[in-house]
């Protein structure tokens, strides 16, 4: 973890000055922020509402809190309803031939991003990246996609949507509470009310707080039951992997290089897993061969799934990683998101109708 964000989310007491020294340059980024959302809203600057339903899952801070999970889900849900679902995404990192550029089988995360590259091996749904998200949009209506999910794209204003999912880590929730660079938010928490919904990831006392949230609230976990081999695509029960492949008390390496490395570490101890060396690296962290030397070959080294599709070139026999799936567990949970699919595929029919109607029109 960067120094940085040990003082957004921890307190650091060392670093405490670097808080105020930062305060002059977080009131800029506020009145931006501000003025540009404003614009927005009051027209001189022109949102574009393209010709599907479009639905963002983001998040008001910075740093991973869940959402390619979510999104995920989502797609998973909405493909079971006989929808045709694309996602658009930045592609934090990437470095492709040209955009908007469509992530297919021979891509690799250098070229693609890892959370994109990631989404499409998953779910095998159409994935476009690039920074203007209207044309990646446009290109996946042109492939017949019904609806779009824009992943982390909750501040990209430009692209008009229909739903919103703000995701919130339910441990780190929003740090020190302050906006960028003094503190991890881009927005001010204020703004969650103005989404649709708010998914809390992990058990949390924010929700019973927050009592002026005037949107649904749910709660999800992540959770794994499974482990595969990065060279080789083995796929191994949990169980079984820790019956037969470990030795020595469970003995394993751990490496992530997602936005709270220790949040996967932890989970990795709650299965049973007794971590002789863990690193945490920053978050999309491009990894080189010469960044796991150090690591033993004589157990087996886990990892993210965002960090294998970054290690797939150079991996050894002893590289695993952990898929994760959100999960919502309380009948009221579940009942709130079957809910919440049901709005979304109306969204679809509601569009479908209307352009009928325009047509006979």
């Amino acid at each position: 973890m960067r120094l940085i964000e040990k003082v957004w989310f921890q307190g650091h007491s060392a670093k405490w000055w670097m808080v105020p020294i930062l305060l002059p340059l977080m009131v800029v980024f506020a009145g931006l922020s501000f003025i540009r959302r404003l614009a927005y809203k009051i027209g001189l600057l022109q949102a574009v509402k393209v010709s599907v339903p479009v639905v963002v899952v983001g998040n008001i801070g910075v740093g991973g809190n869940g959402k390619t999970p979510v999104t995920l889900y989502l797609v998973e849900k909405l493909t079971e309803q006989g929808l045709k679902v694309g996602v658009v995404s930045r592609g934090y990192g990437s470095n492709a031939p040209y955009y908007p550029y469509q992530v297919h089988a021979e891509s690799t995360a250098e070229q693609a991003g890892d959370e994109p590259l990631l989404i499409f091996q998953r779910s095998g749904v159409n994935v476009v990246i690039g920074s203007d998200r209207v044309a990646g949009c446009q290109l996946l209506i042109e492939q017949g996609c019904d609806l779009i999910i824009a992943d982390d794209g909750l501040q990209h204003y430009r692209l008009a949507r229909d739903f919103e999912f703000v995701v919130v880590d339910g441990k780190r929730l929003f740090g020190n509470g302050l906006l960028l660079p003094a503190g991890p938010l881009r927005e001010t928490k204020q703004r969650i009310n103005h989404a649709n919904c708010v998914i809390v990831n992990g058990e949390s006392s924010w929700l019973k707080q927050a009592h002026n949230l005037d949107i649904p609230a749910l709660t999800m976990q992540l959770t794994a039951n499974k482990v595969v081999n990065v060279k080789t695509g083995e796929s191994v029960k949990l169980s079984d992997f820790l019956a037969q492949y470990l030795v020595s008390e469970y003995k394993v390496n751990a490496l992530a290089g997602i936005g709270d490395p220790k949040r996967f570490f932890n989970t990795l101890e709650q299965y049973g897993f007794t971590i002789a060396r863990a690193q945490g690296f920053v978050d999309h962290q491009t990894f080189t061969v010469d960044d796991l030397q150090s690591f033993s070959e004589d157990l087996p080294l886990l990892m993210t799934e965002k960090d294998a599709v970054k290690c797939a070139s150079f991996a050894q026999e002893n590289y695993w990683y952990l898929p994760v799936d959100a999960v919502f567990l309380h009948t009221s949970n579940v009942e709130n998101i079957t809910a919440v699919i049901t709005e979304l595929v109306k969204l679809v029919d509601e569009h479908d109708a209307r352009d009928s109607y325009e047509l006979k029109r």
